[in-house]
């Protein structure tokens, strides 16, 4: 990279879709769970899991604010898990933001539910009060004996807790479930038990996309023996069968990342119906559908 950019990037560099224009600023590499065999977004060895020295993060933060400040409205904190570092840390480089950066609206950040069992409720509405907005949360599934199989280190249990307590914080929560995780052999109760853990803290966001392989199933499968991937047929059904128990008040709801087929918005549950009508639509009469081209689906 040019010595002249403002932060130093190690790629490759992952962001949330939704977060195309905001500033991404490392503060960690890598991520610091990166054991599930579903996700290989941080296992080539450059991105080896450590904290950003924070010298150099508020450096950055200042020589970004001097260069761009008025033009940087967002800011994600990168790379998988910002939350793990410390609140004092966090608390640290969210004032260097107000300070440096002060036309941002809001910050962003991935977080496992496991980085915010040593947070209370309180340290966390002090990262909101400091500027914390969004908590993007890969629960991935509700089901403990699916969570076991892809190596996500967390349970029903846990992901409640953490969704609760950032609740409770104000922090916006957007939460992530993969369609088809569980495989043939557990896609209902896959189904069933990430709609119970959802109805259970009714998050603000809700994104469904389609579990992938970019780097081959090889991973995946050693601690999945016999896992059957879904068709799209299936997937569907699965879809199908989550939304059918959704029981949300008020969720934005998305299924139009890259790796979906049939691309689905709209509001949980004002339009449960519409939604439900649209995949079974695409259930009964796919090439009717208007989904997304196999060619255009991906990572």
């Amino acid at each position: 990279m040019p010595h002249s950019l403002p932060i130093r990037y190690i790629e490759p560099v992952f962001r949330p879709p939704s977060e195309a224009q905001s500033l991404i600023l490392p503060v960690t590499d890598g991520c610091s769970w990166n054991r599930c065999t579903f996700c290989d977004m941080y296992t080539a060895p450059q991105k080896r899991f450590r904290p950003r020295d924070e010298a150099e993060v508020l450096e950055s933060i200042r020589r970004t604010g001097a260069g761009f400040g008025s033009a940087v409205r967002r800011v994600f904190l990168a790379d998988g898990d910002a939350m793990v570092l410390s609140t004092r840390r966090l608390l640290t480089i969210l004032h260097a933001i107000r300070a440096h950066l002060p036309s941002v609206r809001r910050v962003s950040s991935y977080c496992l539910p496991r980085n915010l069992r040593g947070k209370s409720v309180e340290e966390l509405r002090e990262l909101a009060d400091a500027g914390l907005s969004i908590a993007y949360v890969g629960a991935e599934s509700g089901d403990d004996e699916v969570l076991v199989r892809a190596a996500k280190g967390e349970t029903f249990a846990s992901s409640r807790e953490a969704l609760d307590k950032l609740g409770e914080a104000g922090i916006t929560r957007s939460v992530m479930i993969l369609n088809g995780l569980g495989g043939a052999q557990y896609s209902a109760r896959h189904a069933e038990n990430s709609a119970r853990l959802l109805n259970f803290v009714q998050p603000e966001y809700l994104a469904m996309l389609v579990v992938s392989f970019p780097a081959g199933e090889d991973r995946f499968r050693s601690g999945f023996p016999g896992w059957q991937p879904l068709t799209q047929h299936q997937l569907f059904e699965e879809m199908e069968r989550f939304l059918e128990r959704l029981e949300l008040r008020r969720t934005v709801f998305r299924s139009d990342h890259a790796s979906n087929w049939l691309i689905l918005k709209g509001t949980l549950g004002a339009d449960k119906e519409r939604l439900l009508q649209q995949v079974r639509a695409a259930i009964v009469r796919p090439r009717a559908a208007h989904l997304r081209p196999a060619w255009a689906r991906g990572l």
